[in-house]
């Protein structure tokens, strides 16, 4: 049986940035505060969806020459076969050349930038150039570095264990794409590098992104401070965003989610904002990004005017999101500590279906689908009632027990019979510590009243009243995930 989600915070947002706590966990402060996988992944991908978008060649040209070159591919041997469709190895560091020390004290920036990798994506572009598929390699990921000549030393290493991340650290480029594809088994046709020194610029160059959400998200350590509801996110407030991590229990798989959530809706305004066939929006946003980016030295005019040809029709429907499945999120290695392990088998079919150019997520991407239902913090899925009839109407408890799963609740499909039978108006009554799944309820009941009984459990009681009629249908600010854990880029963007 789905467990119901709990929640332990206040609705009422601060106006200020709060103060950060003592935090519980193994990382030093300063570690948490360094910015992370957001602000690279959604630059770097900003790279594809912009691309060339049907600009002429001669500004395309001019855009490349401002690209740094890097040969990560120089003398690799026994690479895995080239599959269908074209493979991207996205990798983000922590240069931060260009912000400014206002900035770096606005957003949280502090400390000396470490000149490592914090986010690995592989992203597939399909061979019929119709979808994107973008999956993110966790940077503490277990993985066995091949045998190598150390670039800044010049000892010699045989293989051993690490963590992901660390490949570059020890090898730069060359040792990152030879670490992935002999963990993934998928050939890496081109690699692209960036910082997030330009990603507050691109995502004020193209507009501001617009953000939903259920509930008030608020992050310490980043100054994040957002109250429920739609945001027009400017560079700044999107860097917050993607970067946070404290907002909940959920730590980095939920900041993994924003950050699909982010990149989807950058996708959403890059298509849709008119930037990819205005010369002279493109050309500022490019500007704006490029700056930072290093490339492979196969990826020139030529790669970015094709990418850009088939980005036009792109839409976020057009864009899934998954990571790599974990088996033990808790790895124990000696002299490293703390892995994430991969479900090697769950893993091994994700990367196959990469390899054979087959779509991750459950339904058929292509055409953009409006998100349906309401907005709110669980899904109907998660959230078990147990209906009771409140009124003298014979059927109205199967009416309603009906008509909430047919919505997506987990019903017990045993409705019975309430102490009162002259109610009026449907109450809903919920243990505290299941807040939110009652006030997701509530919002699929409109009119229903909320109330609060102490030690009900997570079963929510809902007692149709006289004015009960329909059931209005709610949607999670996380969607289900389906094959692959993958979600499309229409089901988290706002509708």
């Amino acid at each position: 049986m789905p467990t119901p989600h709990r929640s332990s915070r206040s609705p009422h947002p601060r106006t200020t940035p709060p103060q950060a706590r003592p935090a519980r966990r193994l990382r030093t402060r300063k570690q948490d505060e360094r910015p992370r996988w957001g602000m690279r992944v959604a630059t770097g991908l900003s790279v594809l969806v912009l691309g060339a978008g049907g600009i002429g060649h001669a500004v395309v040209s001019g855009l490349e020459t401002g690209i740094d070159r890097v040969d990560p591919f120089k003398d690799m041997k026994n690479r895995p076969a080239a599959g269908h469709g074209m493979n991207l190895l996205l990798v983000g560091t922590d240069g931060r050349d260009r912000i400014t020390e206002a900035e770096r004290t606005q957003y949280r920036l502090g400390g000396a930038p470490c000149h490592c990798t914090d986010t690995i994506m592989l992203v597939h572009l399909s061979a019929d150039k119709e979808r994107a598929s973008v999956v993110s390699l966790p940077r503490d990921s277990y993985a066995e570095i091949p045998a190598h000549t150390d670039r800044n030393t010049g000892k010699h290493h045989a293989t051993h264990p690490v963590k992901l991340n660390a490949a570059y650290a020890e090898g730069g480029p060359t040792l990152t794409v030879r670490t992935v594809e002999h963990m993934t088994g998928v050939k890496v046709d081109h690699y692209l590098e960036v910082d997030f020194t330009s990603f507050m610029r691109t995502v004020d160059a193209v507009g501001g992104v617009k953000i939903c959400t259920a509930g008030p998200m608020k992050d310490s350590y980043t100054g994040l401070d957002l109250a429920a509801g739609t945001h027009e996110l400017d560079g700044g407030q999107a860097l917050q965003y993607v970067r946070s991590r404290h907002i909940d229990g959920a730590s980095d798989l939920g900041r993994m989610q924003r950050q699909q959530k982010f990149i989807a809706a950058l996708i959403k305004q890059a298509t849709s904002s008119g930037v990819l066939l205005n010369p002279v929006k493109f050309q500022r946003v490019s500007s704006s990004m490029l700056g930072s980016v290093r490339a492979d030295k196969g990826f020139g005019t030529e790669q970015m005017l094709t990418l850009g040809k088939a980005m036009r029709g792109f839409s976020p429907a057009s864009s899934e999101f998954t990571s790599v499945p974990v088996g033990n999120v808790s790895f124990p290695v000696k002299g490293i500590g703390s892995t994430v392990q991969w479900d090697a088998k769950k893993s091994k079919k994700l990367f196959r279906a990469l390899r054979e150019d087959r779509p991750l997520a459950s339904r058929k991407v292509g055409g953009p689908q409006k998100p349906k239902g309401a907005l709110v913090d669980v899904a109907p899925q998660q959230i078990r009632v147990q209906v009771y009839n409140g009124t003298p109407k014979d059927g109205l408890g199967k009416q309603m027990d009906d008509a909430l799963r047919a919505t997506g609740f987990d019903t017990t499909r045993a409705p019975l019979n309430g102490e009162l039978r002259d109610l009026r108006r449907t109450l809903v009554t919920f243990d505290p510590r299941w807040d939110r799944s009652a006030r997701s309820l509530a919002a699929a009941l409109p009119g229903s009243e909320l109330r609060a009984v102490q030690g009900q459990g997570g079963t929510m009681k809902v007692t149709a009243g006289s004015d009960f009629g329909t059931v209005q249908r709610v949607r999670a600010e996380s969607p289900q995930q389906g094959r692959f854990g993958a979600v499309t880029g229409d089901e988290v963007v706002c509708p």
